[in-house]
């Protein structure tokens, strides 16, 4: 057990991840890094086992599901994705909310159809606050002209140390798209593995030095799927998901073909790099991207309009700096930085 004997009620945030090591464990130290430029005392746990009532904001919804409403804690909750209609495990997250509602103080949305959702459970709206998953641009910095060689928006230092030929188009992909933690043979299906396979099988035909990057754990579906192929790939799974950033320097297209999703982080990390961005209109990405102007969107399961807009981005020049430059305008008003404000009213519920 916590002791916080000498701790006040309420006066200090305690973050509950999923253990995995990957993006919702990600959430959890950045919400501990707001809560700290807020003044705020924070800790990552893995149990809110305390006996003083504090604040308790867990980093998923599935937490939802469990016994987590026997005490006097303020209830903070993240809930990015899962519409309860398309999937079991989504319907028993809802039905929990629904049931227990008025016991949870705070859920944060990162998209206007999830914020949509949440407030048709029956919660008091003021209670819902849509954060989008922002991007910390002290860790993901644009590319420059200097890191680049001659084919844009590909990282001589980083392709050599993959060893990716400087001559190829990589595409970048990186995700957790497989079921489970292991190999990921068996394919998440709202991430859309199948659409990206079948969108790089088509590029393939028409780029004939086509590779991919990829990054993530659970990605044997992809790989088996890119060997069939025949298209090359690298996978390089990074514990520090920081590290991430310097894949993109490796790029010249990010593409998402996912049919649900919270965010991605992707979509502004990409957007960030300067890295030119096709992606589903899913999740916070519905929201940020102005189809032409800062990224190319297609609707879900497009694969047509998807592998149209790879070529676009790929070919053309102009659309391509025209896209990114005001991409990277988007990242910025979606950083850490810009979010404080929005931080500080949503703990202001929390914490005292």
């Amino acid at each position: 057990m916590l002791r916080s004997i000498f701790s006040k009620p309420y006066s200090k945030l305690y973050i509950v991840g999923d253990n995995s090591g990957w993006s919702v464990d990600e959430d959890a130290k950045d919400l501990k890094g707001f809560a700290e430029k807020l003044g705020i005392k924070a800790k990552i746990i893995k149990k809110a086992r305390l006996n003083i009532p504090q604040a308790v904001h867990y980093t998923s919804q599935f937490s939802l599901q469990y016994n987590i409403y026997k005490n006097r804690h303020k209830l903070s909750v993240d809930y990015y994705h899962g519409n309860p209609e398309k999937q079991e495990s989504f319907r028993k997250c809802f039905e929990a909310l629904k049931e227990h509602h008025e016991k949870i103080s705070r859920v944060r949305v990162s998209n206007r159809e999830m914020e949509a959702l949440i407030k048709s459970s029956g919660i008091d709206e003021g209670k819902v606050m849509r954060i989008p998953l922002g991007i910390d641009l002290n860790i993901f910095k644009s590319q420059t002209e200097n890191s680049k060689p001659a084919l844009p928006a590909g990282g001589l230092k980083i392709r050599n140390s993959l060893g990716i030929p400087q001559d190829t188009v990589v595409i970048g992909s990186f995700q957790k798209d497989g079921v489970g933690w292991g190999e990921g043979n068996e394919p998440k299906l709202i991430k859309g593995p199948d659409i990206f396979l079948e969108v790089i099988s088509r590029l393939k035909s028409q780029i004939p030095n086509l590779w991919v990057l990829l990054s993530g754990p659970a990605r044997g579906f992809v790989k088996n799927g890119l060997e069939k192929i025949g298209v090359p790939y690298r996978h390089k799974f990074l514990e520090n998901a920081d590290e991430i950033s310097d894949l993109y320097d490796a790029l010249d297209l990010y593409l998402i073909t996912s049919r649900e999703e919270g965010g991605p982080k992707a979509c502004l990390q990409a957007m960030a790099k300067k890295v030119p961005l096709v992606t589903t209109e899913v999740g916070q990405c519905k929201d940020l991207v102005v189809n032409g102007k800062n990224a190319k969107m297609a609707a879900q399961e497009d694969v047509d309009t998807l592998t149209e807009y790879a070529l676009e981005m790929l070919l053309d020049e102009k659309l391509r700096d025209f896209c990114t430059g005001n991409a990277l305008v988007t990242a910025q008003e979606n950083s850490f930085d810009s979010q404080l404000p929005k931080w500080r009213e949503y703990m202001s519920v929390l914490v005292q």
